[in-house]
Formats: structure tokens, C-alpha cells, sequence
């Protein structure tokens, strides 16, 4: 089952957006959730447990057994927190406060006050998010960059990663076994040479078994 990053996602009774990234087991190699976000960022994206997702699916869309409803009351994939600061800031507690330097009409003033949201990606614990555009590096160097990557429906394991088209070797579609991934929390590291990358068959995406 070949995933793409970037696929569109629909749930059973209309679409709810895109595919953004994916969240892996880095010790078992497999696909926990995908997280989806609508189009646009109109509203909250969602970790979308992996057992949901139709692994009858193609690359270049997903489908969701859920409705509407129900992707909406699942796991956000963000959360908003406030930087902490200074003190003094009516209504806030001072670690929700930052402070920052403001400039008025008679020139540079006094610290001003403000507060300081800050929204990070949701990761389960234990977990790492993979998303299209991560660096891939070969034993010798930089290699390209992910477009996907290949689940095995029924275990969820990952199989493949797959490289971006445009990479080192044109518009040649390549898929990574997974054996060669040594590291995936800092881009996708492998074990292998750039010339043994090149060496890998193409593969077409959106025909796997073709």
C-alpha cells in the first residue's frame, strides 16, 4: 500500500482534508496514525489512528472509516502553549507572558507586554512524525528527499520509504527497503551508498503492483 504524503483524505460521508505527515514506531517500523489537516488549515488537523485508514486506498488519496463527526472528536495534531516570560501582565500568570521591546510615535519606548502562543506538532510519546520533504541521507551523503512511504495493510509495518520525484536522478521513482533506514528522528538515514540507491529499481506509485 503505497502512502503519500500530501494524499488527499475523505471519511465516509466527505472530505476532511489532506495528509500532512505520518507518526511511526521507529523500534517496530510501523505506522501508527496519519494526521490530516483541512485544506487551507481551516480548522484542526487530526492523528487519525492507522486502523481507521482503508488500506484499499490508493497513493494518491486515502479514505477514513469515520464520519465527519467522528474525525472531528478524534486527537488534535497540534497544541497551542505560551512561551514562558515576565511577569506583571494583568490577567495572565507571568510564565504565560513574554516580553518584548515596542517602539510608539516618540521613538523607541519601555518593554511592552505581550503574550506568547506558541503551536507545536502533536507526537505520541515514543513516537516520530515523518513528512514529505524530510531529508534522506545515504552512508555518503544526502540522498533526496521522502514522498511516502509503503505500509504493509495488514501488520501496518512500513516497507519502503519512498524517494520524492526530482531527486539526485531526475524524476525516477525509487523505493528504500526499510532495512537500510538506520535512523528516522532527524530525516531518514540510511545504511546504504548513493550509488546503491541508484541502483534500486524504479517503482510506479500509483501502479505498485504494476
Amino acid at each position: 500500500m503505497p502512502f503519500t504524503i500530501g494524499a488527499r483524505a475523505s471519511c465516509s460521508d466527505g472530505p476532511c482534508g489532506e495528509v500532512r505527515r505520518v507518526i511511526v514506531d521507529p523500534v517496530a517500523r510501523e505506522l501508527t496514525h496519519v494526521v490530516v489537516e483541512p485544506k487551507h488549515r481551516l480548522g484542526a488537523g487530526r492523528l487519525v489512528p492507522v486502523d481507521l485508514v482503508d488500506a484499499d486506498a490508493g497513493a494518491g488519496e486515502i479514505r477514513i472509516r469515520c464520519t465527519l463527526e467522528q474525525f472531528e472528536s478524534l486527537d488534535p495534531a497540534e497544541e497551542t502553549r505560551f512561551v514562558p516570560g515576565t511577569g506583571g501582565y494583568p490577567a495572565y500568570d507571568p510564565a504565560n507572558v513574554l516580553s518584548w521591546p515596542y517602539y510608539g510615535l516618540g521613538g523607541p519606548g519601555s518593554m511592552g507586554l505581550e503574550t506568547g502562543p506558541v503551536t507545536c506538532d502533536t507526537v505520541p510519546l515514543g513516537e516520530v512524525d515523518v513528512r514529505r520533504g524530510d531529508h534522506v541521507h545515504a552512508a555518503d551523503g544526502s540522498i533526496g528527499r521522502v514522498q511516502g512511504l509503503v505500509i504493509d495493510p495488514r501488520s501496518h509495518r512500513v516497507t519502503h520509504v519512498l524517494l520524492q520525484e526530482g531527486h539526485l536522478w531526475g524524476r525516477k521513482q525509487v523505493a528504500i527497503p526499510i532495512g537500510a533506514v538506520t535512523r528516522v528522528d532527524d530525516g531518514i538515514q540510511l545504511s546504504i551508498t548513493k550509488q546503491q540507491v541508484q541502483d534500486l529499481p524504479a517503482v510506479d506509485v500509483d501502479h505498485p503492483g504494476a
